[in-house]
């Protein structure tokens, strides 16, 4: 047998596994006119003609491409100014810019931890920073999600020298936030470092846009990562700390240095879509506006709404098939919403995962809540 053989026959049964448990994910061409409820635009900003001006003009002025690593050649002064304002923006003393947040997380943990390091994670963490705490050898511990009296137990149970507590700050799947003045207070009872990845924060919450970790200093919150792909509406992602982390960071963290640097189109777009935030909170209050307007809505029809006050609300259906069903409904009248399951949730947790933007209208919200009404009138005359 030839070794591509041998190669294909493993991939056809990983394959095999997967369709049979009805499981297969496919990639799918948006059509035009598609209603998007499903995306991490939460602002609006990824179609803004002036973020859109910036990252033409920040390509004939820079490039359309870095051209190497940030410690080669690829550092240019667009990054660099980039860098200041989300230090700025984030009461940080310096940021540091990575391609995309997995890469941040995977940088951050493989660069702060090794198997001496003991790291607490919430149970809900996204993927990059459970891969990440693999990648790096540390010795993880999984707390119940949103539990402090669970992490402090775990806490005060180890004996390793360092400690670092890990979380996200929205979580991605579940819309709900994480209680930081419990994190912040419980790591610092016990001699550990916090880590909060607002990838889901940033630009929608708090009464600046600076996420939930806002009014939490560097002190309380040492490590804060964020991405620029959601509210911003560019792409590439960030660690904001101290001199001596961003430091550490530039030398050590080998997603960062073994990799060429962000485009700088790319972060004058995200520099303009700053701007934007830190100017127009018409934005962030329109966005509010539709989760209340979308969560009445949906109430009043009774359907499993999770118990979530930001952009991402999730509808709970529980069974997969009737996820997968209800989304395709959803799509044939033009609306797209995530179909989320296992492995992504745990087994019986299957949902829509609905997600709101400033950009959508009051009308495409009430588009979107007469075809979940229309799923719940089929499903009751020809239930399952």
């Amino acid at each position: 047998m030839l070794v591509s053989d041998v190669w294909h026959q493993r991939l056809a049964s990983a394959r095999q596994q997967r369709v049979e448990e009805q499981r297969w994910r496919h990639r799918r061409v948006m059509p035009p006119n598609t209603l998007d409820f499903a995306g991490n635009d939460y602002l609006g900003l990824a179609h803004d003609p002036r973020v859109q001006a910036a990252q033409a003009e920040g390509a004939r002025r820079f490039g359309a491409g870095a051209g190497a690593s940030h410690l080669v050649s690829g550092h240019l002064e667009i990054h660099e100014a980039l860098e200041d304002a989300l230090a700025q923006w984030t009461g940080r003393q310096r940021a540091l810019l990575f391609s995309t947040g997995y890469m941040a997380n995977l940088g951050v943990l493989q660069a702060l931890a090794d198997s001496h390091t003991a790291l607490f994670q919430d149970r809900l963490n996204h993927a990059s920073l459970l891969d990440g705490a693999t990648l790096s050898g540390a010795r993880s511990r999984r707390f119940h999600h949103r539990d402090g009296a669970d992490l402090e137990r775990l806490l005060a149970r180890s004996s390793a020298t360092h400690k670092l507590v890990v979380s996200d700050g929205v979580f991605s799947m579940d819309g709900d936030v994480a209680d930081i003045a419990t994190l912040a207070h419980v790591s610092q009872q016990h001699n550990a470092w916090l880590m909060i990845d607002d990838a889901h924060g940033l630009g929608v919450l708090g009464d600046n846009g600076s996420g939930c970790v806002e009014g939490f200093d560097s002190q309380a919150v040492p490590i804060l990562v964020g991405t620029l792909g959601k509210a911003l509406g560019t792409a590439g992602a960030f660690v904001a700390g101290d001199a001596v982390l961003i430091d550490h960071l530039t030398q050590f963290a080998r997603s960062y240095v073994y990799t060429t640097a962000q485009p700088p189109s790319i972060a004058a777009a995200t520099l303009e879509a700053l701007t934007i935030v830190q100017r127009e909170p018409e934005h962030r209050q329109r966005l509010q506006h539709h989760i209340n307007y979308f969560r009445q809505q949906v109430q009043a029809l009774e359907l499993p709404l999770a118990d979530s006050h930001t952009p991402i609300q999730p509808l709970l259906l529980g069974n997969e098939s009737r996820t997968m069903a209800w989304a395709a409904k959803l799509s044939q009248r033009g609306i797209h919403v995530g179909a989320i399951r296992p492995p992504t949730v745990p087994m019986g947790a299957a949902r829509l995962r609905i997600t709101l933007s400033a950009r959508h209208t009051p009308s495409d919200i009430d588009r979107l809540v007469e075809g979940l009404s229309a799923c719940q009138r089929e499903e009751a005359r020809c239930p399952a």
